[in-house]
């Protein structure tokens, strides 16, 4: 993120959340309880191959170090909360993955049966496995991986209420996130690095556009259904080259989305699916992803607890819609929990695209080490990318990471 940006970012982080501090400071001395906890981390990547694309550092080891402390404080009546969660990152290789970022900043209060909360906060929605297509509140931090399981704070009001029909929340997102990118000398990228310097808008409001979202959510019985609704500022860019050939310009456009994310559970069965509607960026499409999960509880007379996945991913975007690697595409996996004293869990899965054959493999491990400590093991591979495939520009970029992360 530019100094520019990330000025303007912690400027209404700070003008929300001192209106909030205002808000309760008749009430401050009512706070008993504070929390300091985090973690700080070690992490190293190994890449199986040589960087592609010019520029890249060459060498196949990536180090850096995360820091991520976390203050929580909680009132006596437990009506008011504040988090505060800083995340910073510093990388040997890729100067657009070092990094800070403010995952929460933000004050909530807790009424009978309303919430009010305002400042910065991650909010997810979903209950696939293998594609989150209806969590749209956040923008996807993408130099901290490929999965896209990483997401930046969003500055936000929102206001919910739980009642007998439901839970029912209601956001005002008063300024965009714009996507990161790696940098020349990173991995993850493709032969033309995106200037994010020079980002593109539909609104003219750029990133002050104020976007809103709507959320509703309930059981029937097993059923677990979830309807939302955005309109603002989409948080995956149409990425085109400039007129010089030399770089990828992100275009932020304006959609509207409405999607649906349902689950129902019957004894060890979960039965997923989300799905939306955007129109916005060419012609209206509609995506979905939707499949199960069963968990064989116990195997071989042990507390393990073994989960099959399968789930199969469908897009029906145009090229003038961000391009995606998840169109007709069938997800298997395993999820083992050891359920022991150190947290152990294995989660493997395979994606296969049934038009070009590619296949992404992930491989994740964590075990907690004595009461501070932990060890987690990722690993990513491509196979069978070819020339014009749209994961051919990452096919070298396969990698083995360990982070070694010491909790307080």
């Amino acid at each position: 993120m530019s100094v520019k940006h990330y000025s303007n970012y912690l400027l209404y982080a700070l003008t929300i959340c001192s209106s909030s501090v205002w808000a309760q400071s008749a009430q401050a001395a009512d706070f008993e309880k504070i929390d300091l906890s985090g973690f700080v981390g070690v992490e190293t990547r190994f890449f199986t191959q040589d960087p592609a694309h010019v520029g890249q550092e060459t060498g196949k080891l990536e180090g850096s170090v995360i820091f991520q402390p976390e203050f929580r404080y909680r009132s006596n009546s437990r009506d008011h909360q504040f988090s505060f969660i800083p995340f910073a990152r510093i990388d040997s290789r890729d100067s657009e993955r070092s990094h800070i970022d403010v995952r929460e900043a933000y004050w909530l209060w807790l009424g009978n049966d309303v919430e009010f909360l305002a400042g910065i906060n991650k909010v997810f929605w979903g209950v696939a496995e293998s594609r989150h297509l209806v969590n749209i509140i956040n923008q996807t931090d993408a130099v901290e991986d490929i999965d896209g399981e990483d997401y930046l704070g969003q500055p936000m009001i929102n206001i919910t209420t739980q009642q007998d029909w439901g839970r029912l929340g209601v956001y005002a997102l008063p300024y965009f996130r714009e996507r990161t990118f790696s940098g020349s000398d990173g991995r993850f990228r493709g032969p033309l690095v995106v200037d994010t310097d020079n980002a593109r808008y539909e609104s003219g409001a750029k990133e002050h556009h104020i976007d809103f979202a709507l959320r509703y959510s309930h059981y029937f019985g097993n059923w677990d259904v979830g309807l939302s609704a955005f309109r603002g500022t989409d948080r995956e860019p149409v990425l085109s080259v400039n007129n010089t050939g030399t770089k990828l310009i992100p275009t932020y456009n304006l959609i509207n989305q409405a999607g649906a994310d349902i689950q129902y559970t019957q004894d060890g069965w979960l039965w997923k699916f989300e799905g939306i509607i955007r129109e916005g960026q060419g012609d209206t499409f509609t995506a979905a992803v939707g499949g199960l999960e069963y968990t064989f509880y116990q195997i071989n007379d042990d507390a393990w607890d073994l989960g099959v996945l399968a789930e199969y991913q469908y897009d029906g975007r145009d090229h003038s819609a961000p391009s995606t690697i998840s169109d007709k595409d069938i997800f298997v996996g395993a999820r083992l929990a050891l359920n022991d004293i150190q947290d152990t869990s294995i989660l493997a899965g395979m994606t296969f695209d049934t038009e070009t054959y590619e296949q992404f493999y992930n491989f994740e491990a964590e075990r907690r080490i004595g009461e501070n400590y932990s060890l987690e093991i990722r690993a990513r591979f491509l196979s069978g990318s070819d020339i014009g495939d749209d994961t051919y520009p990452l096919s070298r970029d396969d990698y083995i990471q360990l982070r070694f992360s010491r909790f307080f």
